[in-house]
């Protein structure tokens, strides 16, 4: 089993390089005994970079979790088993995936807080994101007060924290369907918490920054219908 070393704090998302020893070696991947590498999923791509051993050095092009497995695709040679390597990611993306994720939490928190829709859907890229919800359907006035209160948000300089707890904790102190905890399976019973203090709690694997203050404003949205009282928001963050 691979540990995954982002999960277990928010300090951990902020892992840029780290050593580990390869534990398994197949046609295009290998297992490692510890990563920094975030595996696709949640909505968020995979981070990329590459490993180095001796004096070789292969791209990483993918991370994918089947299972407890998580596997790292390579492109090039692949360390054997036993190998010491050092894992380098793009940090650049993996920041901007990270800025993008916190900001998705901020949106489908005002969304739900004014407009009693629920996240329904999402999909984070580095350079631009996009959230779906129901029952809604949003007007150009909407998308701007939207804007403008995600705006005021990040300017709070709201830290953010990441923990584990236990589900029947967490059910009795937020709103689960302004989470969707009621969508996650019952069998499930520790779940990884974000927390935007004072403003979001949030069940979630993803990869968030520290303060809301690492957040650009928002530079654009705009809005797609996708159905019946179902509107995507699509949104990019200001640059620098």
């Amino acid at each position: 089993m691979t540990k995954l070393l982002h999960m277990d704090s928010i300090e951990g998302n902020y892992i840029k390089e780290f050593d580990a020893t390869v534990i398994k070696n197949k046609k295009d991947y290998v297992c490692l005994d510890q990563t920094a590498f975030y595996p696709l999923g949640g909505g968020q791509p995979s981070d990329v970079g590459f490993l180095q051993w001796d004096d070789k050095k292969s791209e990483v092009k993918e991370i994918i979790k089947k299972g407890d497995t998580i596997k790292h695709i390579i492109k090039g040679e692949k360390p054997p088993e036993g190998t010491k390597v050092l894992g380098f990611i793009n940090w650049d993306k993996r920041y901007s995936h990270m800025k993008m994720h916190t900001a998705q939490h901020i949106i489908s928190g005002i969304v739900f807080d004014d407009y009693d829709a629920r996240t329904v859907g999402n999909q984070i890229h580095a350079e631009y994101s996009r959230v779906d919800f129901h029952p809604v359907s949003f007007s150009e006035k909407d998308l701007e007060d939207i804007e403008n209160k995600f705006n005021k948000i990040i300017e709070r300089n709201l830290p953010i924290k990441i923990y584990e707890e236990e589900r029947e904790n967490l059910e009795k102190r937020v709103d689960q369907q302004r989470c969707n905890l009621d969508l996650l399976p019952k069998f499930i019973t520790k779940l990884r918490i974000v927390e935007i203090e004072g403003f979001d709690i949030c069940p979630c694997a993803g990869t968030h920054v520290k303060n809301t203050s690492e957040i650009p404003k928002i530079n654009k949205t705009k809005k797609e219908s996708k159905g019946k009282d179902r509107d995507r928001i699509i949104y990019s963050l200001s640059q620098g």
